[in-house]
């Protein structure tokens, strides 16, 4: 339902950031009104009844009603056109009010458990209804429906927010589930667990704000690119006749559809400068179509046809990924001298190995004076920020 919704308003198919706006309005939308018809009938039937864990329920939803609003806006800022001020566009709004939806599932979470653990000291009777059931079976339903939408969309326009959505949902589904059972269980026992239930209830909502909040800060902080993301631009960059290595890929995250790529890409220092340069302009361009990304492409000659250095080259390579396999050697040049020669090269280290610099260093340096006792090592150690692998 919600993509024959959002297809009646996307004016542009063709276009992925309005489309991503739409399906965004649309699940804000949705989940503003469905939470809104959720609170009002938990509340109603929980009053009644007498219930805090159904009560609890129902604020959960008013709360929910609130993110989605949360969400609503997010989209709406996070598709705003760059600017003078934000060069680089709006997009990680989206995380920010991904965040905020985690920071009020955990608030709600933290306030519902207080209520509980009171219950728990000072029990009150719970009155059964069918209409109690009917109303908690709908409410599982329908948190479920949003689950599935939320994450469907969510992987559709890849969006933290959504995917925080519905993991809010399935967890809010859960959760409804267990107050039902719950309602049934003191019914046919005379067993009140009605504020433990609730308890257990708020305690689902706090695990799934704080794994919410984790997966949402995470793009803000700095994550490390998707690996599927990295190869495809491996395999591009690799797939021009000119290319002979690559290195220093960089991936920086502005937002949904807002990434910029940086590549270092290796040719033959012999060949036409002219000719490299228009290689390098076709690939960066076809970086550019086919991932949706903004490519700049380094291009980094090397002497190929120098045998010495070629042998000396695989040694290091061979040499480092026996280290780890996430340790890249590149860009080695040699520069003969009176009574030595300098074997200068870079090595990729990954950031959890980055502190044994000085001993990779030092293994690399041995295999150099093995090769020649003339030849010196010049190391560059720098900071890998994909998964090399």
């Amino acid at each position: 339902m919600i993509s024959l919704i959002a297809k009646r308003f996307i004016k542009n198919p063709n276009d992925p950031a309005s489309v991503r706006s739409v399906y965004g309005y649309v699940c804000g939308a949705m989940g503003i009104i469905l939470n809104l018809f959720l609170f009002a009938a938990k509340l109603v039937i929980g009053t009644v009844s007498g219930s805090i864990s159904i009560t609890a329920d129902a604020f959960n939803n008013f709360t929910d009603a609130g993110s989605s609003i949360i969400t609503l806006f997010g989209f709406l800022l996070s598709g705003r056109k760059a600017d003078n001020d934000h060069p680089f566009g709006h997009g990680r709004i989206e995380y920010i009010c991904g965040i905020l939806v985690s920071v009020v599932i955990i608030l709600v979470g933290g306030e519902l458990f207080l209520s509980s653990a009171e219950k728990i000291f000072n029990p009150t009777d719970v009155k059964f209804s069918i209409a109690l059931c009917v109303v908690l079976s709908v409410s599982v339903l329908v948190k479920f429906y949003m689950y599935l939408y939320n994450r469907n969309c969510g992987k559709m326009i890849d969006s933290e927010t959504l995917k925080a959505v519905a993991s809010d949902s399935i967890g809010d589904c859960i959760a409804t589930l267990c107050v039902l059972v719950c309602s049934i269980f003191t019914h046919f026992t005379n067993i009140n667990i009605d504020a433990y239930v609730g308890a257990v209830v708020s305690i689902l909502i706090l695990r799934a704000g704080i794994t919410s909040v984790i997966s949402t800060a995470s793009p803000l902080l700095g994550h490390a690119p998707d690996p599927d993301f990295v190869h495809r631009i491996y395999d591009i960059v690799s797939s021009s006749d000119m290319c002979c290595g690559i290195h220093d890929l960089v991936v920086h995250d502005y937002g949904p559809g807002k990434k910029f790529v940086s590549v270092h890409m290796e040719v033959d220092g012999s060949g036409d400068i002219f000719v490299l340069h228009d290689e390098v302009d076709r690939v960066e361009k076809l970086l550019t179509d086919t991932l949706g990304c903004d490519a700049i492409i380094h291009m980094d000659p090397i002497d190929i046809k120098n045998p010495v250095l070629n042998e000396l080259s695989d040694i290091l390579k061979l040499s480092a990924k026996e280290i780890d396999s996430g340790l890249v050697v590149h860009d080695v040049r040699m520069v003969p001298g009176p009574t030595h020669t300098n074997v200068i090269f870079d090595v990729a280290i990954p950031a959890n190995l980055f502190s044994k610099r000085g001993e990779i260093s030092e293994t690399l340096s041995k295999k150099v004076s093995d090769f020649g006792e003339s030849y010196y090592a010049v190391i560059n150690s720098e900071m890998s920020y994909t998964d090399n692998k």
